[in-house]
């Protein structure tokens, strides 16, 4: 079995220069890195923010519109007759973005990019709004009906926007199943991480990768995984509707108190951030594009604005307007990178970790691994009576995001997985996949000791391949974008009817059936 476990992580180790090629290019080509300032930014960023600008300026700086709207779409009283409700969507949203890589994802943009990382990824959140706003809208202008629910997202727009091609939707759900599956092992390695850390913080004993503890994670995350996800998407809906303001509440809650402990060092934080962005420190090789590509790249992982993945729970709410739940999830990246990202941020540049002297603790073997980056920053920042006790929560929440993150991947392939087919038997085939192979197996890499680290290759890959297929089919559908938009600013959001404005949908055909 180790034989072909070791196969499997020596096959993904391919991957690493790959990806490492495609997110640094043309930086890694000599005559564009002579170029003064253009030659420190490689072209996913320049795409990534180039388009979210863009965005922002065609809709007239939709941001500064989000908020109010966003939140009273939430708190209205809703019982859709078909489709999830708008705080439905959002929190199985938010069950994706605010994974992991809020966590670990951040602490490593940190400690290789410096403290100016943090500043970028805030600059590419708040134009990753508009990328947001872009494609929730377009997910729900050509969402479809499927019984009692919706479906919808990236392939079924991309199919519509290049002429109703068909395959150009069907290579699209592909490509998600194919990258929503494959993030699945790594998700399933942090919640044995989680629940292994807390174990040892516990009882103060170190757990073996054969022992009852981790054989009874298994069983338990299969046999919860499977119920879960077999119950449909409004049952995950109704487990992330509990799950996500849980662990949202407790990760900030607790952070919160840790910076209050140090409030002294707020300034220093925020003097860190901004000169880290444009000054950064020779020890982060002295130039602005590490920090600026640090932080636009691990900001997409943890937003995912502009890469076309949060589609899935855009188009499957019910809404009175197409543009509400563009409102939505626009909130949902900003209240992901501004809120909880900048919550770690926080810990990790005030306990000074890109120092290189963590009291205590030897360095390298610190920062081999992100979550142990930042559990150490979190308890050098707490008095040590409290220590362990913050160790267990953080552990938790942690356990909680990668958690999520799993019931939302598997729920986002099966939601992809209707353009394909939309009988029944083709979506268990996709929730067998998810829950009891995909899940099961990296289990077993646990069990059998490895950590198959080279998977995060794919995830970094796959990434970046959704963003370059998806803004092309953002630029080509901001037309209708705009005209639901001048539609909702002109009737205050009274619902829509595509025919008005020359073309036409299946669910915003004017009737009744879809408020």
């Amino acid at each position: 079995m180790n034989t072909i476990f070791n196969f499997i992580n020596q096959f993904f180790a391919f991957l690493a220069p790959i990806t490492d090629t495609i997110w640094d290019f043309p930086t890694n080509i000599n005559w564009y890195k002579n170029i003064p300032i253009l030659g420190q930014f490689s072209f996913p960023v320049i795409l990534l923010i180039g388009v979210g600008i863009y965005f922002t300026i065609r809709t007239r700086f939709i941001q500064r519109h989000s908020f109010a709207p966003a939140i009273k779409i939430m708190l209205a009283r809703q019982s859709p007759q078909q489709g999830i409700s708008a705080i439905g969507s959002f929190m199985l949203g938010l069950a994706m973005r605010a994974g992991p890589g809020n966590i670990v994802g951040i602490t490593g943009a940190i400690s290789i990019g410096g403290p100016g990382a943090l500043f970028w990824m805030w600059v590419a959140a708040f134009f990753g709004m508009a990328s947001a706003f872009t494609e929730s809208v377009l997910a729900q202008l050509f969402k479809e009906k499927k019984g009692d629910e919706f479906v919808g997202g990236l392939p079924f727009y991309g199919k519509r926007l290049l002429g109703n091609n068909h395959f150009v939707g069907f290579f699209l759900s592909c490509v998600f199943i194919t990258y929503a599956l494959f993030n699945i092992p790594a998700q399933t390695f942090n919640v044995f991480s989680a629940i292994g850390a807390i174990a040892q913080a516990t009882t103060g004993h170190q757990y073996s990768h054969q022992s009852t503890l981790y054989y009874t994670i298994a069983v338990i995350l299969v046999i919860t995984c499977a119920f879960t996800i077999f119950g449909g998407i409004r049952r995950v809906v109704a487990y992330s509707d509990i799950l996500v303001p849980i662990k949202a509440v407790i990760f900030i809650g607790i952070s919160s108190i840790i910076i209050l402990i140090n409030f002294p060092l707020i300034p220093y934080f925020f003097r860190e951030v901004i000169i880290g962005a444009f000054a950064p420190h020779a020890i982060f090789g002295g130039a602005i594009g590490t920090a600026l590509v640090q932080g636009v790249k691990r900001g997409l992982m943890s937003n995912e604005a502009g890469q076309g993945t949060i589609t899935m729970a855009a188009a499957i709410a019910n809404n009175r307007h197409p543009c509400e739940q563009g409102f939505v999830q626009s909130f949902g990246v900003f209240f992901d990178t501004m809120v909880i990202c900048t919550m770690t941020g926080f810990i990790v540049i005030m306990a000074h970790v890109w120092t290189g002297s963590v009291d205590g603790v030897i360095w390298d073997s610190v920062r081999a691994s992100k979550i142990t980056l930042y559990l150490t920053s979190a308890k050098a920042l707490t008095p040590s009576f409290l220590a362990t006790s913050v160790e267990i929560i953080m552990c938790a929440c942690y356990g909680l995001f990668a958690f999520t993150t799993l019931l939302g991947m598997i729920s986002f392939a099966e939601i992809s997985a209707n353009f394909i087919s939309k009988k029944n038997s083709f979506i268990i085939i996709i929730r067998i996949l998810g829950a009891l192979i995909f899940v099961p197996f990296g289990i077993l890499t646990i069990l059998a000791g490895l950590e198959l680290g080279n998977l995060w290759y794919i995830s970094d890959l796959m990434n970046i391949i959704m963003v370059y297929l998806n803004i092309p089919l953002l630029l080509l559908g901001l037309p209708f974008v705009l005209k639901a938009l001048a539609d909702y600013r002109k009737n205050k959001g009274t619902p829509f009817d595509s025919k008005q404005y020359g073309f036409t949908t299946e669910c915003w055909n004017g009737k009744d059936d879809v408020k």
